[in-house]
C-alpha cells in the first residue's frame, strides 16, 4: 500500500434532480466533490493510503465536506480549518443533444484565500510516495500558484513522484495565464495527465487531424502531442483521455499512455452516460493506482485507468465508487453489464 497526497479544493455540488434544468427546479441535491478529492476517493477505494490536503471553513458545511471523504476512507488529517466559506458549483446534467452546464460560485473560498505559510510540506509529505494536484488549484488565484510550486519543489526534493492533471477551466483563467503558471510547475511533474483539449488550451500543442466536436480523434495526433509535451518538460509519462462525443448521452471513451517513447492505447468503450463529471479524475486515480501496483506493465496501467473512468461515468455524482475487482473485471473484457448474482 502506497501513501498518496492530493491537494486542491473540495466544493459542495448542487444539481437539480434527474435531468431537470436550472430554470425548472426548486430543489437541489447536495454532494461534495473536487478534482483532487475525487482522485483521493478512487485511491482509497482501491486500498491505497490516500490523504487529502486543503482548507475548509470551520463550521458544519465544512465538516460535511470532511465527512464525505472520511466515509470512503480518505485520510482527512491534513485538511486545515478556517476561512469564510466552502466553494460551490452547480451542475445541470445534459442529455441527448443538450450539453451539461456548470456554474461556479467559488470566489473567496477558504482554500482560495489560503496563505503559503499555512502549509508545512515537510510534514504533509512525511511517508508519502506520490503527490497529485490539478491545474484547477493554481487557477483559483491568490497565493495558490506559489503554494503549488512550494509543494512541487518539496516533493521533488524528497524524491516523491508528482502527477498533475492539466484540467484547463476557461471559466477560471485565460489560456495565457494558464500557460504561464503551469509552465512554471511542469518541470517538477513526472506524470502529466490531460484530456483531448488540455494541451492545446494550456500550451498550444494541438493534435492534428482531430475534431473533438464531431468526435473525430486521430491516434497519431495524440502521440505527437504526448511526444511534444515530454520533450518540452521532461515528463516520465503522459496520459491522455480520448473522448469521442456522440451526444451528451453517449460517448466513445478510451485513453493513451506515452512512456519511454512508446504509446499504449486502451480498448474503446461506448458509454451511455449517467454522470460524466469526475470522469477525468477517476482516470487519474486509476492510473496512479495502476502505475504503483503494476509498474512494469504500461498496457495494464492504461487499461485499468480507462476502465475505472468508464465505470465512474455510469455512477451518479463525482466520486468513483468502483472497487479494484470491478475495474479489473471490466478491463478484462466483462463489459456486458449483466446482473451480478
Amino acid at each position: 500500500m502506497s501513501r498518496i497526497i492530493t491537494f486542491g479544493e473540495i466544493m459542495m455540488r448542487l444539481n437539480p434532480p434527474r435531468y431537470l434544468r436550472f430554470v425548472q427546479t426548486d430543489v437541489f441535491e447536495a454532494t461534495y466533490a473536487g478534482g483532487e478529492a475525487n482522485v483521493a476517493v478512487s485511491l482509497a477505494n482501491y486500498g491505497e493510503d490516500a490523504a487529502y490536503a486543503t482548507k475548509v471553513p470551520e463550521h458544519e458545511i465544512g465538516q460535511n465536506a470532511v465527512n464525505a471523504l472520511r466515509r470512503y476512507g480518505v485520510d482527512t488529517s491534513l485538511m486545515l480549518r478556517g476561512g469564510p466559506r466552502l466553494g460551490v458549483y452547480f451542475c445541470e446534467k445534459g442529455a441527448s443533444q443538450r450539453g451539461s452546464k456548470v456554474i461556479y460560485d467559488r470566489a473567496g473560498s477558504s482554500i482560495a484565500l489560503a496563505k503559503r505559510e499555512e502549509f508545512d510540506w515537510e510534514k504533509i509529505f512525511a511517508g508519502a510516495d506520490w503527490f497529485h494536484f490539478t491545474g484547477i488549484t493554481p487557477a483559483l488565484g491568490g497565493e495558490l500558484p506559489e503554494i503549488c510550486l512550494d509543494a512541487c519543489k518539496a516533493a521533488r526534493a524528497k524524491g516523491i513522484t508528482v502527477s498533475c492533471d492539466l484540467n484547463y477551466r476557461g471559466k477560471l483563467w485565460s489560456r495565457e495565464k494558464a500557460g504561464e503558471v503551469m509552465g512554471q510547475l511542469m518541470p517538477y511533474v513526472d506524470v502529466c495527465i490531460a484530456n483531448e483539449e488540455d494541451a492545446k488550451d494550456v500550451f498550444g500543442i494541438a493534435a492534428e487531424n482531430t475534431d473533438i466536436n464531431s468526435g473525430k480523434l486521430d491516434r497519431e495526433g495524440y502521440i505527437s502531442v504526448a511526444r511534444q509535451l515530454t520533450e518540452r518538460f521532461g515528463f516520465r509519462a503522459v496520459a491522455i483521455t480520448l473522448r469521442g462525443s456522440i451526444s451528451a448521452s453517449d460517448n466513445n471513451w478510451s485513453g493513451m499512455l506515452y512512456l519511454n517513447g512508446e504509446a499504449y492505447f486502451a480498448r474503446n468503450y461506448l458509454i451511455h452516460l449517467v454522470d460524466r463529471v469526475g470522469g477525468g479524475d477517476s482516470f487519474g486515480g486509476g492510473l496512479i493506482h495502476a502505475m504503483l501496483k503494476w509498474p512494469e506493465d504500461p498496457q495494464r496501467q492504461i487499461e485499468f485507468a480507462v476502465a475505472a473512468s468508464c465505470l465512474k461515468q455510469a455512477t451518479e455524482y463525482d466520486f468513483n465508487l468502483a472497487s479494484e475487482k470491478e475495474v479489473l473485471a471490466l478491463a478484462g473484457g466483462n463489459a456486458s453489464g449483466r446482473v451480478q448474482r
